[in-house]
């Protein structure tokens, strides 16, 4: 077994092909409810970065070059984000492991002081990174909302409920850009009263960032939908909820954002915001089956709207951390 850098950007089309068929076996064996991926964009998904974030991969194969595992470092600000899998047939081998190793030391030399890595609950990955000292630092709820089961008739009542004075609007592809500002000024208004996690999915909290992160979407083969609430008489953005249609699986949504701005809660923005959404889903992405989110259990007022529209308890999506000179120390000998 050999572990290499690998670049998905200029590797050869039958490595992108052989990456994702070991990406369907772990998706398969670990999460059997979750779609398969398909190579719709794959490689623009492994390639694409925002601009001054940079990501390093590695390959794991064996003698005939056949693929076992991938690993990758997304350098952020304040943290190297870890990505891991390894073929069901080739764990207890020492593949993530090697993996690991080469991990740790690029975050060494790229001066991180800590990485982290999200884990999907009940699969293996939580004991292979707690025996190399990683902790667990937050814990989601991933709901999942399934479309053939939802009762339109009471979602149109929901999507309609929503206080006087506010309008509510659909933009596909990403908010107009004469709203850049104000849709990141309601980010950094609702920042504050956040549970505060690793930060491992960062927002966009000004304008220049957010004409980045849409861009990006865009080339990683991501659509995104926004639906946004509109104080009439400010004029400003009082709400605004996100859900992104991965080219790679298009059959499942993921929720990103839902926010309130304080100064409009308990007009029933969020609820009527994410049910007008899912109408929009339905007629944009006929091929959508269900649509995922995740929630700080802390977070009761949405977790309460998400069990009003017909979203059910999942899995648990858990961030775990860990110092790099300690994990280094642990992988020294690898």
């Amino acid at each position: 077994m050999m572990v290499r850098e690998w670049d998905p950007g200029t590797a050869s089309a039958a490595e992108i092909e052989a990456v994702l068929r070991a990406l369907n076996e772990i998706v398969a064996f670990d999460v059997p409810e979750d779609p398969p991926w398909r190579d719709i964009k794959f490689r623009e998904y492994l390639a694409v970065t925002m601009p001054g974030e940079r990501r390093t991969s590695w390959l794991a194969v064996d003698e005939s070059g056949a693929v076992l595992g991938h690993a990758s470092l997304l350098a952020l600000e304040e943290i190297g984000v870890l990505e891991l899998s390894v073929r069901p047939s080739a764990r207890r081998g020492h593949v993530g492991t090697a993996l690991l190793a080469a991990v740790a030391r690029r975050a060494a030399e790229e001066g991180f002081e800590s990485v982290g890595v999200e884990v999907i609950g009940g699969t293996p990955s939580g004991k292979f990174f707690e025996s190399f000292g990683f902790e667990c630092a937050f814990i989601e709820q991933r709901n999942l909302l399934d479309l053939g089961g939802v009762d339109w008739l009471r979602l149109g009542e929901m999507a309609a409920g929503i206080g006087a004075g506010y309008r509510v609007e659909y933009h596909p592809g990403g908010p107009p850009e004469q709203h850049y500002a104000a849709y990141a000024a309601a980010k950094e208004a609702a920042r504050a009263s956040v549970v505060e996690d690793l930060a491992l999915r960062p927002s966009s909290y000004d304008a220049e960032r957010l004409r980045a992160s849409l861009a990006t979407l865009h080339a990683r083969g991501l659509q995104p939908y926004i639906v946004l609430a509109v104080h009439e008489s400010s004029d400003t953005i009082a709400g605004l909820t996100e859900v992104v249609v991965p080219a790679q699986r298009p059959t499942r949504a993921d929720q990103y954002d839902t926010i309130e701005v304080p100064a409009h809660r308990g007009y029933g923005i969020s609820r009527a915001i994410k049910a007008r959404m899912l109408f929009e889903l339905r007629a944009a992405e006929p091929h959508l089956l269900d649509v995922q989110t995740w929630n700080a259990t802390e977070n009761e007022p949405l977790l309460k709207v998400n069990a009003e529209l017909g979203f059910k308890p999942d899995r648990e999506w858990r961030e775990y951390d860990a110092d790099v000179i300690d994990l280094l120390r642990r992988l020294r000998n690898v």
